[in-house]
């Protein structure tokens, strides 16, 4: 007895033209584009938080107190007024940078949905466009 079970049988209603490859690759190039801008959001975020809590740390120190702040590679001290303003800074940069990468990975989701209608409308169940989360 052999079994079917397993091997491929091609449907001869689905016809993929050149123009409809190019649509699912660039599909797939926006998904793992999106899934690295989900990744830096992750890693701006804890950023933000190890600045809130430094924030917090700066706060509880004398006036006079030198705290040390790493520049690059180098810590440098300075007074608890003037790693309060770096620390705001820093912070506010981060948020910033938040900011831009959601927005261009809601720009992304735009275009995917696009091409998701567009792929699904022509493909019906013959295509799977949805993350395995």
């Amino acid at each position: 007895m052999s079994s079917n079970k397993g091997t491929f049988q091609p449907d001869s209603d689905v016809h993929i033209t050149f123009e409809d490859q190019q649509r699912i690759n660039k599909f797939a190039r926006l998904n793992a584009r999106r899934e690295d801008l989900k990744e830096e959001i992750k890693v701006k975020e804890g950023d933000l938080t190890n600045i809130e809590e430094a924030c917090d740390e700066v706060a509880l120190y004398d006036d006079e107190e030198k705290v040390p702040y790493l520049v690059g590679e180098v810590f440098i001290y300075q007074d608890c007024e003037k790693t309060q303003e770096c620390l705001k800074e820093a912070k506010s940069k981060v948020e910033q940078e938040i900011n831009v990468l959601k927005m261009e990975g809601n720009k992304l989701k735009e275009m995917m949905t696009d091409l998701k209608s567009m792929l699904y409308g022509k493909f019906g169940s013959h295509i799977n466009l949805e993350a395995d989360d």
